[in-house]
């Protein structure tokens, strides 16, 4: 963690901080490695998306990874990078008392804050189709098991909800102000259709808000700075790294099945040089060394 003066930043106040500076790009990061190249390249924050850990798990996305999986991948990927990480918490594991232990084990891993959903089990990627809804008082009370829950204050609580697919674009602005008053920091609008909606809901809901970038999704794809010049603080890119490795994987190894080897796929990959300056490599050599007197 940084620190200022004798005191120590919390993973929480790092991410907000980032966010009044914002708006700030946030990428799905699939592996603690992954995480580290963001923050080599200049993030300011990394994501852990449901979707890419259960994908990478074999599985779709549809509530069956669990929340110690999900804890453990998170506390992997803080002790890689000093970035502040957001997670995926999807329904909070359970009923209020439930999110309360969600909360206190993403925080001890170390991890900026979640976002927790409006939907019912069995849940669906927010831009398929087939979703349906908790009550609103539901999730309200989810959410202020989420607030009372968490130790640092900084911990970030955002309410996502899964209306506008389900019930309108009304009910969406409707329950993102209940979610407000059960204590969310943040709202996370998913699977908005239009730019003119994103707009729009950011009119209606002034708050922090966190707008989803996936792809092949519901949503347009716009820019970081165009959301933010709308209200966005933050716009995650959940898949997209993780998309850009699996299509260049299945290239290589088609390649590979095909011709016996490899060598036309090299120009694609990182370098062994490059891969072990990611990793320092060397600092684990010489510390080793070191420790026999060498």
């Amino acid at each position: 963690m940084s620190a200022r003066g004798s005191q120590v930043v919390s993973p929480g106040r790092r991410l907000r901080e980032a966010m009044a500076a914002g708006p700030v790009a946030v990428p799905g990061v699939f592996s603690p490695l992954v995480a580290k190249l963001a923050e080599r390249i200049g993030f300011s924050a990394v994501y852990l998306s449901g979707g890419a850990l259960s994908a990478s798990l074999g599985l779709p996305d549809i509530g069956l990874v669990t929340l110690s999986e999900f804890v453990d991948e998170a506390r992997r990927i803080t002790r890689a990078t000093n970035l502040p990480l957001l997670c995926d918490a999807d329904t909070g594991f359970g009923e209020a008392l439930s999110v309360e232990r969600c909360v206190r084990l993403f925080e001890d891993a170390g991890v900026a804050g979640i976002h927790l959903e409006d939907q019912q089990l069995p849940k669906r990627c927010g831009h398929l189709s087939g979703k349906s809804l908790v009550d609103p008082s539901l999730m309200a009370a989810k959410i202020r098991a989420a607030v009372a829950s968490r130790n640092d204050p900084d911990f970030l609580i955002i309410a996502r909800t899964d209306a506008r697919s389900v019930n309108g674009f009304d009910d969406a602005v409707t329950r993102a102000k209940v979610y407000l008053e059960a204590g969310a920091d943040a709202i996370f609008p998913e699977a908005l259709e239009t730019a003119d909606e994103f707009a729009e809901f950011a009119r209606r809901v002034p708050v922090p808000l966190l707008a989803n970038m996936t792809e092949f999704g519901k949503s347009p794809n716009l820019d970081a700075a165009t959301l933010g010049a709308m209200g966005y603080r933050l716009v995650l890119f959940p898949l997209t790294a993780f998309r850009g490795a699996m299509k260049t994987a299945a290239d290589v190894l088609l390649e590979l099945h095909a011709k016996g080897h490899q060598r036309e796929s090299v120009p694609k990959m990182m370098t062994r040089a490059e891969l072990y300056e990611l990793l320092g490599y060397t600092g684990y050599e010489s510390r080793d060394r070191s420790y026999f007197g060498g």
